[in-house]
């Protein structure tokens, strides 16, 4: 297998690309090597089947999503950090829609859906300790209810964005906040 990390990184992209597009059929090291304007057969050089491919998409979007620094430094407001991750989601709107991609393919390949439980709950505890540590409020249950509202937003942001239009979306985030994170009472 090929070991370059900008080309790999590439073809990578370029399979978020596809499988936000095409869905879980139209995925084929093929149709990467043309979204990746690379010679056919390129990518079967860094993948060795499918799975493999599938399985290294599901990393490559957690490096893609990993917020900017900038926007956890200094006060941190929950509310805030939600606004940034809805942002953040709709300038990588493919990344998102080729999770969900993901995420189907695990109800049908157990490699995959290994795979996606272990990569998630890794996730969802990173988010919740990230969060208690940060010193904002709340305590785990909230926070994991939050992380599970909000995937709930996202989705249907993805999927039928004309359903939140109607709604007011800061309004919402507010609201989340404020009955699932209440302030924790000083010591």
């Amino acid at each position: 297998m090929r070991q370059n990390p900008e080309r790999r990184a590439a073809l990578l992209d370029a399979a978020i690309e596809v499988l936000a597009r095409e869905g879980s059929r139209g995925l084929t090291l093929r149709a990467v090597d043309a979204e990746a304007g690379v010679p056919t057969g390129t990518a079967s050089n860094y993948f060795a089947n499918r799975s493999q491919l599938l399985v290294q998409i599901l990393h490559r979007t957690r490096e893609r999503l990993a917020p900017d620094p900038a926007d956890l430094a200094g006060p941190l407001d929950t509310r805030l950090l939600l606004g940034r991750l809805l942002e953040r989601m709709r300038r990588e709107r493919s990344v998102h829609i080729a999770m969900l991609e993901l995420r189907l393919e695990a109800t049908r390949r157990p490699e995959i859906r290994e795979e996606m439980a272990r990569f998630q709950a890794l996730e969802l505890e990173a988010n919740v300790t990230w969060h208690l540590d940060a010193g904002l409020p709340g305590d785990r249950d909230g926070v994991v209810l939050l992380y599970f509202a909000m995937l709930g937003i996202v989705v249907d942001d993805l999927t039928v964005p004309a359903l939140l239009e109607a709604q007011p979306v800061d309004h919402l985030l507010e609201v989340l906040v404020e009955r699932l994170l209440p302030e924790r009472p000083a010591d």
